[in-house]
């Protein structure tokens, strides 16, 4: 039943902009109030002692992706979240830093840890057709991947598509734009890869930047 009701909802333009509007409105994408109060919370999964602390922050998450947090994880003052493009899921005991951005399709492992306004999105606008608005165009979705105990320094860009591995360090002020394999430190803009872990020596050494890692976005979406 509910399968053939989004079918006609998808069919008919007309229902479809009225019940859009009635979510969020047309110049202001974020959900209404009712939406908020009334659906949000039965829909999205926050975990055990998980804290969102909501001065000045924007959690703009709508019910028709995923916006789910693990036990005891926090989101700090000031944030952006933005699942309205895709799934925004966080594990356990991760911490996302004081005025940070996450727009999905974006996943965040167990212990993952944020500094201070750090952005990360899971699509870019398309502009294949350069005589068209890339606003009218549609989104280019890659979700992020940033696996258990990673740690992001503060003012850094992780951009759609990039698969940053378990227990890595990225400097502050980096901007990813490759995959980086596990237990690598990786620093600059473009970041690239100046230490590896080396499981025999118990040493972090450095290293020259190695082959990316190949992307594996379809666990999470």
């Amino acid at each position: 039943m509910f399968d053939k009701l989004k079918t006609v909802i998808k069919r008919n333009t007309q229902i479809k902009r009225l019940i859009m509007w009635s979510i969020s409105p047309a110049n202001n994408p974020r959900p209404r109030l009712w939406v908020k109060w009334f659906i949000n919370p039965f829909v999205h999964k926050k975990g055990k002692g998980a804290i969102i602390r909501r001065r000045k922050s924007r959690i703009d998450v709508f019910p028709w992706n995923q916006f789910s947090i693990g036990n005891n994880t926090i989101i700090e003052d000031f944030t952006t979240i933005n699942n309205g493009a895709g799934n925004i899921i966080i594990g356990d005991n991760a911490r996302v830093g004081i005025g940070s951005v996450i727009i999905g399709p974006v996943y965040l492992g167990n212990k993952v840890g944020l500094g201070q306004h750090v952005f990360i999105s899971g699509f870019n606008h398309g502009y294949e057709d350069g005589e068209r608005d890339s606003n009218e165009q549609a989104l280019v979705k890659k979700e992020v991947i940033i696996d258990d105990e990673s740690h992001i320094g503060a003012n850094s860009v992780i951009v759609a598509g990039v698969h940053i591995g378990k227990r890595c360090q990225i400097g502050a002020g980096s901007v990813v734009t490759k995959n980086i394999p596990d237990y690598s430190v990786a620093v600059g803009n473009p970041a690239k890869i100046i230490k590896r872990y080396n499981f025999q020596n118990k040493t972090w050494e450095r290293t020259q930047e190695l082959v990316p890692l190949v992307n594996n976005n379809s666990n999470h979406i």
